[in-house]
């Protein structure tokens, strides 16, 4: 061999020196590569398992929701019925009071016996029509009060349910970018609405009288603009 070989031979040997270190990566690029799929493979199916387990329980709640609105406008309409019949009967009353009044000052005017005991049966009719009217008022009333309260415990339960579904909102997108970005802390932190959501969902279901009044009022408020007044500037005609 001779010594205008030698580097060829040298390049031959790094080449084959390279192939074999090559080689051994490629195992080792490939197993990384699997792992990192598998990781990312069992993320997404935490994550579309979890997704389910939140559209199932909403599910549950919207039906238990309706039941809850329908109950809220039949209440409503009650209330609105009741305080329209107690309306009528306390006017009803107020006249037979008035006609009983004037019958008297009449019956105090007359001076023959039988036009007076007319007037007494007169009297003691409207005093009867009145007793009945203010009986019935009052129990109207009740009624009235009662629907009042059973529309403001529905309200409760109502309000229940629209926490629950916001909260579970924001999870289910929260687990969402978990899915696209393939962060573990985001799976994590989607968790913290849903144990909120979940709370909120079972009070509605067992009736719970938890309310937080606080995000309510936040969540319902809305701002009252009023506009603002400004004085026109009359320019009156000189004469």
């Amino acid at each position: 061999m001779e010594i205008s070989d030698i580097p060829e031979v040298i390049e031959g040997h790094n080449d084959d020196h390279d192939e074999s270190e090559d080689h051994d990566k490629s195992p080792k690029n490939n197993e990384s590569h699997k792992e990192q799929k598998n990781k990312k493979s069992q993320l997404n199916n935490y994550v579309a398992i979890t997704v389910v387990v939140f559209v199932t329980f909403m599910g549950i709640c919207k039906v238990k929701s309706d039941n809850v609105v329908q109950a809220m406008q039949k209440a409503q309409a009650d209330r609105i019925d009741t305080w329209s019949f107690y309306q009528a009967r306390n006017v009803r009353a107020e006249i037979a009071k008035s006609t009983v009044a004037q019958l008297k000052l009449q019956a105090e005017a007359q001076q023959q016996p039988k036009i007076r005991a007319d007037y007494e049966k007169e009297i003691a009719k409207y005093e009867v029509i009145a007793a009945k009217q203010d009986k019935e008022k009052n129990l109207l009333q009740q009624q009235a009060k009662e629907a009042e309260k059973q529309y403001e415990q529905l309200n409760v339960h109502d309000d229940q349910f629209d926490l629950s579904e916001a909260a579970f909102a924001l999870a289910i997108a929260m687990l969402a970018m978990t899915s696209l970005t393939q962060k573990g802390w985001l799976y994590g932190a989607a968790m913290v609405p849903a144990v909120f959501g979940l709370f909120m969902g079972l009070a509605g279901l067992l009736n719970w009288d938890y309310h937080p009044d606080a995000m309510t009022k936040l969540l319902s408020d809305t701002a009252i603009h009023k506009p603002h007044k400004q004085t026109a500037n009359l320019h009156y005609p000189q004469i």
